[in-house]
């Protein structure tokens, strides 16, 4: 059976780059060198505490300089030409790498870090903290237009498994506390790349929807999950089922189009899941997608995040779930989150969770039909590494991990 294999390397300014071949790639060992002159990163950014609710924002004022849609031949994650010395040197399958302007990061140890959960669980006016962690940035493809519902099967397992093999990496870097894979998908959601590539953020902090999570298993208890997935695969919300996971519209679903999508076994994060759950998922995920993308004759905003247990937190408790979420509500509509969402965190729902579970489980066998996914090419049995060879006087990646 085929493997993925991971190829670590750096960019000239030191950030990590992680290429990621397909099980049945056509691309080489080798990848060239990034050739720019290596750039001052910013400074990580500063947190502060809002004291009316307890939570932390991150003020990163270097965001404000990221690229804003670009043309195709300026796209800064495809493949770099002499006309577009872009973030990746050299052609790839999947490549990871670190945000140029982070939310979190590049900082992992700081004399104003958190000093744990105690610590940010206090409230207190002008409370700031530094903004450690790290952002990456998950390019689906090569190619510069689309998103993880155009790949094919083999490719969507790849990023699957890059996604399994970065939350083992950030879980274990000091003063990580929670790893969040995602995907924003159009200009409606606010994506300011049209290349096919999605994100992972390593925070600092349990995110408030997770804090809310742990909340309700207080109040509920343990069996949560198991107790819920017994409940809505018995409804008539589902979507898309497998062996191992479930599609469904959830029963008090906020948003127009709102799918989530639960493992049958536990698992606290996607590092947890093993080789025939990550075969499957790179299908289902697919057919799911596509089906979103056939509820109406133009592609649907949407983002797909994947919520997983915090480090060392709760994770016999907390399942692994993927939350789609759109605020498309029509050919030409889309929902706002004015007055009672935004302000006071009371949501009404437009369509109801059974009505939109019937359109997507139709718009899915349309899709089945039109715009088949198929079957993996290759059982992928894991991830191997290969090391990328450094050309000649450039340092490899070991020798520079060393002086990290």
């Amino acid at each position: 059976m085929a493997s993925i294999t991971k190829r670590p390397t750096r960019l000239s300014d030191g950030r990590d780059l992680i290429y990621y071949d397909d099980a049945d790639t056509t691309l080489g060992a080798e990848r060239k060198p990034d050739l720019r002159e290596p750039a001052p990163r910013p400074a990580t950014a500063t947190m502060r505490q809002d004291p009316l609710t307890g939570e932390w924002v991150s003020i990163a004022a270097a965001r404000q300089n990221r690229v804003m849609l670009p043309p195709a031949e300026l796209d800064p994650l495809a493949p770099a030409t002499p006309s577009n010395p872009s973030e990746i040197p050299d052609l790839y399958d999947v490549a990871v790498f670190e945000n140029k302007s982070p939310s979190f990061g590049p900082l992992l140890v700081d004399d104003n870090a958190p000093e744990g959960l105690d610590d940010l669980a206090r409230v207190g006016l002008g409370r700031t903290r530094t903004s450690v962690g790290r952002c990456e940035v998950v390019c689906f493809s090569p190619a510069t237009a689309g998103s993880f519902g155009s790949l094919s099967p083999s490719r969507a397992r790849t990023v699957i498994e890059a996604w399994a093999d970065r939350t083992t990496e950030l879980s274990a870097l000091p003063g990580v506390r929670q790893v969040f894979p995602f995907e924003n998908r159009g200009e409606a959601i606010g994506v300011t790349l049209h290349h096919p590539h999605g994100q992972i953020y390593a925070y600092p902090y349990i995110t408030p929807r997770t804090t809310a999570l742990i909340r309700s298993l207080d109040a509920y208890g343990p069996t949560l999950f198991p107790d819920l997935l017994e409940r809505e695969r018995a409804s008539e919300r589902v979507v898309l089922a497998g062996e191992h996971w479930t599609a469904y519209v959830p029963f008090a679903a906020r948003w127009p189009i709102e799918i989530h999508v639960l493992p049958h076994r536990h698992v606290a994060d996607i590092a947890e899941t093993n080789a025939a759950e990550r075969d499957e998922l790179a299908t289902l995920y697919l057919r799911v997608l596509r089906g979103v993308d056939a509820l109406y004759d133009t592609p649907t905003p949407y983002i797909a995040a994947w919520h997983q247990a915090p480090v060392g937190v709760r994770r016999d408790e907390i399942r692994l779930m993927l939350q789609l979420t759109s605020p498309r509500r029509g050919a030409d509509k889309l929902k706002f989150l004015a007055g009672s969402e935004s302000a006071m965190g009371a949501w009404v729902g437009d369509i109801p969770p059974e009505q939109a579970a019937a359109a997507l489980r139709d718009a899915v066998a349309r899709a089945d039909r039109d715009n088949p996914v198929g079957d993996l090419p290759v059982s992928v049995t894991g991830l191997v590494t290969g090391p990328v060879v450094a050309p000649a006087g450039t340092a490899s990646p070991s020798d520079r991990e060393a002086d990290r």
